[in-house]
């Protein structure tokens, strides 16, 4: 039986992963459109990944720039004022809101994302969400420590656990803790999951069945 479920946000709540990627692109075209590419190409690649990550590979590893803490927190600051807004905007996967409202006294719920958390918690509420889940995680810690931790401060069996992400960072936590994982697949993803023997869905329509489902193995 099913008790608890996870939910990863950009890509699976919200069509929101164009916002973000278009930000990291805008952000290192002063370096050159070759640099620009490769960027976009590397976090299309590892959504989940937190952005304070990205940032010190980006700028250590292929531009030669030392950072200190510092400034990592200063582009992670910039890129979330150019992302706030759009992502607020961004269209609502289908189904979902439905989902959360009828879901809500069924099970526990949570966000886990590669967002900082205090930015994703100011989303969730701009979106009029907070009240269907207990708590919203982010960076910089990592996913897998999240769900460890609600596991342990909640007294979840992991059988009893669903991670619904997009990303393989979605799809170790899910691994890494022995919970049951749902692939929201899009376009962006579908290359990434290839040879993985997961569960996908594209919405929220019609959702509970899967959930029952899953929960009745």
């Amino acid at each position: 039986m099913i008790r608890a479920i996870l939910f990863d946000f950009d890509g699976v709540m919200l069509d929101s992963l164009d916002v973000k990627t278009q930000a990291f692109y805008d952000m290192y075209l002063p370096f050159g459109k070759e640099i620009a590419e490769r960027v976009k190409k590397h976090h299309l690649e590892h959504g989940g990944i937190s952005r304070f990550e990205k940032f010190k590979l980006y700028h250590e590893q292929w531009l030669g720039i030392p950072t200190d803490e510092t400034k990592i927190y200063e582009l992670a600051n910039e890129f979330s004022q150019r992302v706030f807004q759009g992502v607020i905007n961004a269209p609502e996967v289908p189904g979902i809101k439905d989902f959360l409202e009828n879901a809500n006294n069924k099970y526990q719920m949570w966000v886990i994302t590669g967002t900082p958390t205090e930015e994703i918690r100011k989303i969730v509420k701009a979106k009029h969400w907070e009240k269907y889940f207990k708590a919203c995680y982010g960076s910089p810690e990592k996913k897998s420590y999240w769900t460890a931790k609600i596991l342990q401060e909640e007294k979840l069996k992991p059988s009893e656990v669903v991670f619904i992400g997009d990303a393989l960072a979605d799809y170790e936590a899910a691994i890494n803790n022995n919970t049951h994982f749902v692939l929201r697949e899009h376009a962006d993803n579908k290359q990434l999951f290839i040879g993985k023997n997961v569960l996908a869905i594209h919405d929220f329509i019609n959702f509970e069945a899967v959930i029952q489902r899953i929960g009745a193995v």
